[in-house]
């Protein structure tokens, strides 16, 4: 079993930014993928960043030049830098991570709201 907890969530206002982290635990062998969704109310779910295990990072379209992926190995921790903060970013964010070898599964956390608003 993986267990995620996101933090960093806040209220910000228009143009201003966030860093998100999420510490993974638990049973981490063999990493396939991490990222981040996030949800808006009455919206589906949506994809803000992927990174896989090729090393490459992929950027919904809304967050592209704005967001960005990083990730500690050592402290089993990812982070989204988010910056130009819009009140469509307005949403609960969540992170995701794939761990398995034949069997891959998919863990997630709990996820943190992020407001934007004035």
């Amino acid at each position: 079993q993986v267990q995620l907890v996101e933090s960093g969530g806040d209220l910000v206002q228009p143009g201003g930014s966030l860093r998100l982290s999420c510490a993974a635990s638990g049973s981490i062998f063999t990493i396939r993928g991490m990222g981040w969704f996030r949800q808006a109310p009455g919206k589906q779910r949506e994809l803000v960043a992927s990174f896989d295990s090729g090393d490459s990072t992929t950027y919904g379209d809304s967050v592209k030049g704005r967001f960005t992926f990083s990730r500690d190995s050592v402290k089993n921790t990812m982070y989204l830098q988010m910056n130009s903060l819009k009140p469509e970013d307005t949403a609960v964010y969540f992170c995701y991570l794939d761990e398995g070898i034949e069997l891959v599964e998919r863990y997630w956390g709990p996820g943190t709201q992020v407001t934007v608003s004035s």
